[in-house]
């Protein structure tokens, strides 16, 4: 489900959020409608990301989240799948009734049959409840009742990056080569955050409909925790496009399978074509199948970038990424870099065609 998270890309919400929080205890649920969040910016103060020893999430009662989204009313609808739907709320309103005076929170409600019968929701919950990194969305608590998990989260504002790459706002306007470039750092440096946490997490369903947006643009993984609870789930989202040889061949993957989805959606970044389009002519509806032949090709590599980009970036920038592209879809697992490795050489990216736009600036003036 696009969008999953946030609001969709025209929504003129502003609302900055920043409250305290409290820890799961033993607490009376009265007193949590009196508890803060933590000032979701802490995230910039610690940008390798921190671990917290005890996760920081706030149970909420259905009453709560019926009040927060208006008894979950279509007005507030984000988006809706198979098996989940999200709905915009607030809460911690300091005027009754007056949203603009409360923390905007996105709630997501999970109906699959198959998760609610899986015992592995709390403990995939409480860990990702302690994660806290600028470029992962901010749990903020749950509510598990009448046979449902509600997810709570932090509400992003600009919604799914693939909204704006190749949905609805894609046709509105074009995303600059800038900003691809610092959405894309921001969603690789995520992905390294989770693959090296001493519990690793291998994503295993990495996409540009499943990273959203802040108010700046600022690229955050979502919907993590939960490819591995519902092993229905992944196999679903893993069969298409963005699903490395191995899983397709075993129905296994690892930290590399993410490298590999990476670098489709990079793809997808660089050439503004979706992983799969039926709409396509037959050849060039599996974008990795079409693409591959011209990445290795200097003189042929145009025909993959995006026309909407012309002029924005170096040939030396395109060669660069084209080639980054070509390591992350190898076909062997082991031949593929480390998320490290991929985030340092699109941090390189960042930083020369930010030294380009200054020096273009500078001579100007």
């Amino acid at each position: 489900m696009g969008n999953c998270w946030g609001a969709p890309p025209h929504d003129p919400a502003n609302t900055e959020i920043s409250q305290k929080s409290t820890h799961t205890s033993s607490r009376n649920r009265s007193d949590y409608g009196k508890s803060r969040f933590p000032a979701l910016n802490e995230d910039k103060a610690f940008t390798n990301g921190q671990i917290f020893p005890t996760p920081n999430l706030r149970i909420f009662s259905l009453a709560e989240l019926k009040s927060a989204t208006r008894n979950f009313t279509g007005g507030t609808v984000l988006g809706e799948g198979d098996s989940d739907r999200v709905f915009k709320g607030w809460i911690d309103q300091k005027i009754p009734g007056n949203s603009a005076t409360g923390t905007v929170i996105a709630v997501r409600i999970l109906t699959t049959e198959r998760l609610q019968k899986s015992q592995e929701w709390q403990s995939e919950i409480n860990y990702w409840g302690r994660l806290s990194h600028p470029n992962v969305l901010r749990l903020l608590g749950y509510c598990w009742e009448d046979g449902h998990l509600y997810l709570v989260s932090e509400f992003m504002m600009k919604g799914s990056l693939w909204d704006h790459l190749l949905g609805r706002a894609g046709h509105i306007h074009s995303l600059p080569w800038d900003l691809r470039l610092k959405m894309a750092v921001g969603a690789a440096r995520g992905l390294v955050f989770l693959h090296t946490l001493e519990k690793q997490v291998i994503y295993g369903n990495f996409r540009a409909t499943n990273i959203l947006l802040d108010g700046s643009y600022t690229a955050k993984i979502s919907d993590f925790g939960f490819a591995k609870v519902d092993p229905s789930r992944s196999q679903v989202y893993m069969m298409d496009a963005y699903a490395a040889p191995e899983f397709a061949a075993t129905g296994q993957f690892n930290a590399k399978s993410d490298v590999y989805s990476f670098g489709v959606f990079l793809l997808e970044m660089i050439s503004g074509r979706r992983a799969l389009d039926i709409n396509r002519p037959m050849k060039e509806q599996n974008l990795v199948d079409w693409a591959k032949p011209f990445l290795c090709k200097e003189k042929k590599l145009f025909r993959v970038m995006d026309t909407k980009l012309e002029g924005q970036y170096s040939y030396e920038s395109a060669q660069k990424i084209a080639q980054l592209v070509l390591k992350c879809l190898e076909g062997k697992p082991n031949h593929r870099p480390e998320m490290k490795q991929v985030v340092q050489k699109l941090e390189q990216l960042e930083a020369a065609t930010t030294r380009v736009a200054n020096s273009s600036s500078t001579s100007r003036g």
